[in-house]
C-alpha cells in the first residue's frame, strides 16, 4: 500500500514472483468511470473506491478460502479502506511503502503510459492516513531489498 508512485507494483511483481503465487494489480479492478476520472487529474471520492474495494476484498476473500498466498496491490490510502480489504480476515498484512513527497513527483513525472499522473499525488498525500499495523518500509531502497525485508518481517 501507499500512494502513486511508490513501487506499489514493482515490489508486489517481485515478491510474488519470489514466493510463486499469484499477484493482482488493484488498479486493473478500477470502474472505466474511475479510471478517466483519475486520467482527468480528479480524485476519487470514498463513494468512488466503495465498489473497487468491495472487489478486492472479495479477490482477498477467496484466496484466503483456498489457502492461497496472494499479492496484492492497492493504495489503501485511509484505516476505513484498509479495514474495507481485511473484513475479518486476520491473516491479512500490509506492507507501507513509503517515499519522500520529491522523490514520488519524480518518478511520476518519469512514468508513461499510467492513468495516475503527478496531479494527483497531492490529494492522495493528503487522503493518507499512515497505518499503525503495516509493516513500514522505506521505498527509496533497491527493489530487492525491499521484498528481503517484506520476507523478513512476514517470515516468509
Amino acid at each position: 500500500m501507499g500512494v502513486a508512485g511508490v513501487g506499489k507494483t514493482t515490489v508486489a511483481r517481485a515478491l510474488a514472483a519470489q514466493l510463486g503465487c499469484r499477484f493482482i494489480e488493484g488498479d486493473d479492478y478500477h470502474a472505466r468511470t474511475a479510471v478517466e476520472k483519475m486520467r482527468a487529474g480528479t480524485p476519487l471520492t470514498d463513494a468512488d473506491r466503495a465498489p473497487w474495494l468491495a472487489a478486492l476484498h472479495a479477490a482477498i476473500a477467496t484466496a484466503n478460502g483456498r489457502r492461497e498466498t496472494l499479492v496484492l496491490t492497492c493504495s489503501a490510502l485511509k484505516e476505513r479502506y484498509r479495514q474495507t480489504l481485511r473484513g475479518d480476515l486476520r491473516t491479512v498484512r500490509f506492507v507501507y511503502l513509503h517515499a519522500e513527497q520529491q522523490v514520488l513527483a519524480q518518478r511520476l513525472a518519469e512514468r508513461a503510459g499510467h492513468f495516475v499522473g503527478p496531479g494527483l499525488l497531492g490529494s492522495q498525500l493528503a487522503d493518507l492516513e499512515p497505518p499503525g499495523d503495516a509493516i513500514t518500509i522505506d521505498a527509496t531502497q533497491p527493489v530487492d531489498e525491499v521484498v528481503r525485508r517484506v520476507r523478513f518481517e512476514v517470515g516468509l
